[in-house]
């Protein structure tokens, strides 16, 4: 099974966390169409952890909670689908799930054959509670493989938050995505932390296997279990977030209620040009503007990257996410145009299809606070190329 663009869709962790049951998950398929989502790409409805029994029963299977899905998850899944949607489930690579329940160490063939026949299309496969001489490979390989037998395509979602030096090893598991950080928290510095922990994970994401660094926080705006008290963060910094996981061609996964999505929080989540760039068919990481690769201190706070694009064009990104207003300087240069080259690029505003103009050899971004400006670049010919003395 290739997946050859970064999944997109909804998770229910981060608006429910354990308080998940049949109605809401039907109304959350109904809003994703709705609203528009699926017709945007969000096509995985996943049901995360606390959905099972505490225990399973005597030969060893899984039990859903008949409480919280009476109608059992077969007809769950049946009403996704019929919505055009996907169906996805939880477990985990230990023994228990984060919440408790039964991991799948020991079922993994069962519980695969489990799930498709619920008719799982999406596997989010956790971390907590591993035994403590079984390492990741072992475990994300043993699942890797039930799932290859269990009959169905099904995406595998590994989730061990970057540990066991992850990058080194997890394509060979058969993942289609997999978690390089800790869970994301709804508060700026939280995402501030993961977007930067990302420049040295740059060259790992490719056609078959993304890195998924976690699930949107957008428009949680304080509600669910991941504030932590707090009153999340504002619209401009989820809307940094949003970009800076599409420049990463990031696995998209909408954490907040489908069903209460605020007008301004829709049209981003749906916004073409930049889902294009995170569904780039090239799925190329970004060129990290200056000294950034090589002294990422010098970009704890300002941060260009420059993105190829299938369509031959560029997509151009300057995050601040500093606490002040700055002006963001690029040097083409750095991106190997210089002025002999006789090409300029041209700039356009993604967010809102402004043309900026041509530049020759240099661009200045004015960017508040928090906040980020995103460009599509076009490389145009502006004279015949300067002569050079061999």
């Amino acid at each position: 099974m290739l997946i050859t663009k970064p999944p997109m869709g909804w998770n229910s962790w981060n608006t429910f966390m354990d308080k998940i049951d049949e109605k809401t998950i039907m109304e959350t398929a109904d809003a994703m169409v709705g609203q528009g989502l699926l017709k945007a790409g969000y096509e995985y409805l996943v049901i995360d952890d606390s959905w099972a029994e505490r225990e399973r029963d005597a030969e060893g299977r899984l039990k859903v909670n008949y409480t919280k899905f009476p109608n059992g998850m077969k007809a769950v899944a049946d009403y996704v689908h019929s919505k055009g949607l996907k169906f996805g489930m939880y477990s985990c690579a230990g023994v228990r799930t984060c919440m408790c329940y039964p991991g799948s160490f020991g079922h993994e063939f069962q519980d695969a054959r489990f799930f498709a026949d619920i008719g799982v299309d999406y596997l989010k496969y956790d971390y907590c509670f591993r035994p403590a001489l079984a390492d990741g490979p072992m475990l994300y390989n043993r699942m890797g493989m039930a799932l290859r037998a269990a009959g169905r395509d099904i995406l595998f979602s590994a989730c061990n938050w970057g540990k066991d030096n992850t990058t080194e090893w997890i394509r060979s598991t058969g993942a289609h995505m997999f978690r390089s950080t800790t869970d994301i928290m709804d508060s700026y510095q939280s995402m501030k932390n993961i977007a930067l922990s990302q420049l040295s994970n740059l060259p790992y994401t490719a056609p078959g296997c993304f890195n998924d660094l976690d699930m949107l926080i957008v428009g949680l705006h304080g509600k669910g279990c991941m504030a932590l008290g707090a009153d999340g963060c504002s619209d401009i910094e989820y809307r940094q977030h949003f970009a800076f996981w599409c420049m990463l061609s990031a696995p998209l996964m909408i954490g907040a209620d489908v069903r209460d999505l605020s007008p301004d929080t829709l049209a981003l989540l749906t916004n073409r040009e930049l889902l294009a760039i995170d569904q780039d068919p090239e799925v190329r990481p970004p060129y990290i503007h200056g000294q950034a690769l090589q002294r990422p201190e010098c970009a704890q706070e300002h941060i260009v990257l420059l993105k190829h694009l299938a369509d031959g064009n560029y997509a151009a990104g300057y995050f601040n996410f500093g606490d002040q207003e700055a002006n963001i300087p690029s040097e083409f240069y750095n991106w190997g145009i210089d002025i002999s080259s006789g090409c300029s690029l041209q700039f356009t505003d993604v967010f809102t299809g402004e043309d900026m103009g041509i530049f020759r050899d240099f661009y200045r971004a004015r960017v508040p606070e928090h906040d980020c400006r995103l460009y599509k670049v076009r490389l145009i010919w502006t004279g015949r190329p300067a002569s050079r003395q061999l």
